[in-house]
C-alpha cells in the first residue's frame, strides 16, 4: 500500500481519500501520532492513516478476538494514540530563553505582523521628519507633519512655529580652511567724521548719549551722529531713506552707523522697535557699492541671519527699499517657499542674502552660493536665534566666511552663550546698548487692563474695539490657535473686518493677510505671537 506523508516542516496538500470497497474506512482522526523519529523534534516525519496495519479476517472474528482480550502483539489504535502523544510531550524540547531574547528585544514584537508594522511605522516616521525639515510645500509635508505630531517629533517655540525635535543637530558643514584660500583684500572704513561731529567735546558727547539713552563700551569709540546727512551717504542712498520717511536716526542708527561705517565689528542690544534693521542695511550698502562687481555664480558679499521666517521677510523687504537705488540685488532664503526656486534666484547671482540658518545651510550644501565673497555677516536676534537651537548652524555658516569679514550681532539680551559666541566670532567689537535691555520702545504707549477671568474678556474687547479701531488699527494676540480662530469667529460675526494669523498657516497665506492688514482691508488682526517679530 502507498504511503502518504505530511513533514512538519511545512504544511502538505490535501490528497483526496481513496476509498476501499472491499474493507471499512478506518475512523478518521484530526491528530495521528508519529510512528517513528530519527532526529530532532523538526526533522520526523508522521504516517497517516494508512501506515495502521488492519487484520485482513472478517470484522466479527476481530472483534470477537479483541473482546477475548486480544494477543500480547496486538497493539490498540487508542493505546498507538495515547502512547504517541507521550513520546512526543518527552521529544519536545522548550524553546530556550536565551535564543528568544536574542531574537526578540521584548515581549510585544513576538508577533512577526507586529514587528513588520512597526519598522514600517518607523520609516514613516523618519520620512516625516526628513520631508519637515526639507520645508517641501506640498500635500506630503502635511502628512509628514501629522505622523510626526502623533510621534511627539514636534514641538512648537512660543511663535507657534512647528519645531522638529533634533533639528539642531542638523548636519553642519565643516569649517573652510582659510589659510589655503587666497582672499581679495577689502576696504571696510568708510566713515570720515563732519565738522559738526568732530566739533563736539567729551563733554557734549557723553551728554548726547545719555539724552539717547546710548551706553557704549571698547576701544576707540565713534561718536555718535545726528542727522543721515551726517553718516556720509551717497545722494542715491539719501534719496532712498527720505522716500521711507525717515527724518532722523533712531538712537541704535545714531550710534551704530558710524560704528558699523568705520569697518568696525559691532554688540547691538536694542529694544522691539528700535529701527535696527537700518542700522546694518544702509552701511552694507556702503561696503557692497566699494567690492568689485560679482562675476558668473559669485556671490553673495553681505549675509543676514534671523531666526524666523517672518522677520527674515521683514529683513527683506526692508533691505529691497535700499537696495533698488543701486541695483544691488537681495534674496530671500527661508522655509515655507519653494527651494527650487530659491535655487534658482541664488544661482542667478546677488549681492545680499536674508536667510534662516537652517535654509541658508540646505542652499550651501545644494551648491546653490558660495561664501568666497562674503564680506559683510549680520546675525539679528542673535539670542533668539540660540532660544530656537541654531547655535550649530551659525557656528557653520561663520566657518564659511573669511576671518577678516565684518560682523554685527544684534540681540534684545545679551545671554551667557551669546556673549560666548560674541567673543569667538566678533573681533575687538564695540558694545552699544540702547534703553533699558528688554523694555519696550518708548514711543510706545502702554495701558495695563487686568481682566478677573477668562469669560469677561471677549465681552471687554467688544465693548471697546469701535474705539480702538477708530484711532487705528488693531492686533490681538492669544496664547493659542485655536482661540486665535475662536476670536475671529465671534468678531466677524460681530461684523467686524477680521483676519487670523497662526503657524497653522502657510507662508503665501500669512504674507497675504499681513499686507491686506496692513493697507487696511482687515481693521483687526488676531494671532498668536508669530506677529509679535519687529524690524
Amino acid at each position: 500500500m502507498s504511503k502518504r506523508k505530511f513533514g512538519f516542516e511545512g504544511f502538505g496538500i490535501n490528497r483526496q481519500t481513496t476509498y476501499n470497497f472491499e474493507r471499512s474506512q478506518p475512523p478518521q482522526r484530526l491528530y495521528v501520532p508519529p510512528s517513528s523519529r530519527s532526529g530532532g523534534h523538526d526533522n520526523y516525519e508522521d504516517t497517516d492513516l494508512d501506515n495502521i496495519d488492519y487484520d485482513d479476517r472478517e470484522p466479527s472474528n476481530a472483534a470477537d478476538e479483541g473482546g477475548d482480550g486480544g494477543g500480547d502483539d496486538e497493539i490498540d489504535p487508542l493505546d498507538a494514540f495515547m502512547e504517541g502523544i507521550h513520546e512526543e510531550m518527552k521529544a519536545a524540547q522548550p524553546p530556550k530563553v536565551n535564543e528568544k531574547l536574542e531574537k526578540y528585544s521584548d515581549d510585544e514584537d513576538d508577533d512577526p505582523m507586529e514587528s513588520f508594522l512597526k519598522a514600517k511605522k518607523d520609516v514613516g516616521l523618519t520620512l516625516a521628519s526628513d520631508v519637515l525639515h526639507a520645508g517641501y510645500d506640498s500635500d506630503e509635508e502635511v502628512y509628514a507633519a501629522a505622523k510626526a505630531v502623533d510621534a511627539g517629533m514636534v514641538e512648537y517655540d512660543s511663535d507657534d512655529n512647528p519645531i522638529v525635535l533634533g533639528k539642531n543637530k542638523i548636519e553642519p558643514i565643516p569649517a573652510l580652511d582659510h589659510s589655503s584660500i587666497e582672499y581679495e583684500p577689502i576696504n571696510k572704513d568708510f566713515y570720515e567724521e563732519t565738522p559738526s561731529i568732530s566739533g563736539m567735546s567729551e563733554q557734549d558727547v557723553v551728554e548726547y548719549r545719555n539724552s539717547l539713552a546710548i551706553r557704549v563700551s571698547g576701544f576707540d569709540v565713534p561718536r555718535p551722529i545726528k542727522t543721515f546727512e551726517e553718516g556720509g551717504f551717497s545722494v542715491e542712498l539719501m534719496k532712498a531713506i527720505a522716500k521711507q520717511a525717515y527724518e532722523k536716526p533712531t538712537p541704535i542708527q545714531c550710534q551704530a552707523l558710524p560704528i558699523v561705517l568705520s569697518g568696525r565689528d559691532i554688540i547691538g542690544i536694542a529694544k522691539t522697535g528700535s529701527g535696527k534693521t537700518a542700522a546694518f542695511v544702509l552701511p552694507m550698502i556702503v561696503h557692497i557699492m566699494d567690492q568689485p562687481e560679482l562675476e558668473k555664480e559669485e556671490g553673495p558679499i553681505g549675509v543676514i541671519c534671523a531666526p524666523t521666517r517672518e522677520l527674515a521677510h521683514q529683513i527683506y523687504l526692508e533691505a529691497k527699499k535700499f537696495a533698488k537705488s543701486h541695483g544691488i540685488r537681495v534674496s530671500a532664503v527661508y522655509g515655507g517657499m519653494s527651494k527650487l526656486e530659491q535655487f534658482k534666484e541664488l544661482k542667478a547671482g546677488c549681492e545680499i542674502v536674508v536667510a534662516t540658518p537652517g535654509r541658508l545651510i540646505d542652499m550651501l550644501k545644494m551648491k546653490a552660493l558660495t561664501m568666497f565673497r562674503a564680506s559683510y555677516l549680520v546675525l539679528d536676534e542673535a539670542d533668539r536665534m540660540f532660544d530656537l537651537g541654531f547655535e550649530p548652524q551659525i557656528r557653520s555658516i561663520v566657518g564659511q566666511i573669511r576671518p577678516d569679514r565684518q560682523t554685527l550681532l544684534f540681540s534684545a539680551t545679551m545671554a551667557r552663550k551669546v556673549e560666548k559666541l560674541a567673543r569667538e566670532i566678533l573681533t575687538d567689537p564695540v558694545r552699544v546698548t540702547v534703553g533699558e535691555v528688554g523694555m519696550a520702545n518708548e514711543d510706545i504707549t502702554q495701558v495695563v487692563q487686568v481682566v478677573p477671568s477668562d469669560a469677561e474678556k471677549m465681552p471687554w474687547l467688544l465693548e471697546r474695539l469701535p474705539e480702538l479701531i477708530d484711532n487705528g488699527d488693531v492686533l490681538v494676540f492669544a496664547s493659542k490657535k485655536a482661540r486665535v480662530d475662536e476670536i475671529e469667529s465671534q468678531l466677524a460675526q460681530m461684523g467686524f473686518k477680521v483676519a487670523a494669523l497662526h503657524g497653522d498657516k502657510d507662508q503665501a497665506s500669512r504674507m497675504d493677510i499681513l499686507q491686506k492688514f496692513k493697507s487696511g482691508i482687515y481693521h483687526v488682526l488676531v494671532a498668536t505671537d508669530v506677529a509679535a517679530r519687529g524690524p
